[in-house]
């Protein structure tokens, strides 16, 4: 299905459809980012998303952090944490362990990775671990009837060595029992629909919720989509153009950009949205209003 040309939909209209959200936090490394972390958590909550995600750093990196706040996410608030669960530098028995002690908690909802090397070099499995994703997906379900969500790739996972090899693998991890695929973030509507054109073509039918970026540092989300192989239109690069020392303006850009690139998803069927937040709120609050995600009491 092509996506629905912009100037086909009404000027600030509410979406055609209702929608859902859900958003990702990532651990804090310092106080002061703990504290705009849950002022994010208590700004977004009011919205009722289907869940919120908290990342894991490579090799494992924040796992106990990680723990930390998806259990106080869990205890302290009216939200449904999901963690996320990487392989890279576990052995099964560490991540077995792991996902019990979640299970004990009440956590029943995780984000099963592959993961990347803690030196970003080239991923070797761990020789006891879990090798990928679909394996992980596959354990998880020997241990509890976990919900397992897993990563999609509308522009093909980096490591693939082709875009049908990256399709049968989501197809591979959606029928070991995971859930629903979260999407690598993306700027252009009509790759990420096209994406999920081809994944329904190869028989695949669980959700896969697109993941939105809003982008308040272009130059920074640009070396990093350059590294993990996300495009980034021309376009975009000249809304950013001269905003470099001007952080209010790239924020409206920003939040204009996200809002039209949701509003062409909705308009072509997509009714479930996840934000990756950077641990803030007023962009993603502001998006989710725009969708008419709003808190009940509005």
């Amino acid at each position: 299905m092509s996506p629905v040309p912009s100037l086909e939909l009404p000027i600030a209209a509410a979406v055609r459809r209702p929608v859902r959200v859900s958003f990702e936090f990532f651990p804090p490394k310092t106080d002061k980012m703990e504290e705009a972390l849950w002022e994010a958590v208590r700004r977004l909550e009011p919205l009722a998303p289907d869940f919120v995600s908290v990342t894991y750093g490579a090799g494992g990196g924040t796992r106990d952090r990680t723990h930390e706040i998806v259990s106080r996410i869990a205890r302290d608030t009216a939200l449904r944490p999901a963690a996320h669960l990487t392989c890279a530098g576990h052995s099964r028995g560490e991540i077995d362990d792991i996902a019990r002690r979640y299970w004990d908690e009440g956590i029943r909802h995780i984000v099963a990775l592959r993961g990347d090397s803690p030196d970003r070099g080239t991923y070797v499995p761990h020789p006891q671990g879990y090798a990928y994703a679909v394996d992980l997906v596959e354990g998880l379900k020997r241990i509890a009837d976990f919900e397992i969500s897993v990563a999609a790739y509308p522009e093909t996972h980096p490591d693939a060595p082709s875009a049908a090899f990256d399709i049968d693998n989501l197809k591979r991890k959606l029928d070991a029992g995971a859930t629903r695929a979260i999407s690598q973030y993306f700027f252009d509507p009509a790759l990420f629909l096209a994406f999920r054109d081809r994944c329904a073509a190869a028989g695949i039918t669980a959700p896969i919720l697109p993941g939105i970026l809003p982008v308040t540092n272009f130059a920074q989300v640009k070396r990093f989509s350059d590294a993990c192989g996300t495009s980034v239109p021309g376009w975009m690069a000249d809304l950013f153009e001269g905003l470099d020392d001007d952080p209010e303006t790239r924020r409206l850009v920003a939040a204009t950009v996200a809002a039209q690139q949701c509003r062409i998803l909705s308009a072509n069927g997509i009714e479930d949205f996840h934000f990756y937040t950077l641990n803030r709120a007023d962009l993603v609050y502001a998006i989710c209003h725009i969708l008419g995600v709003r808190p009940k009491s509005a």
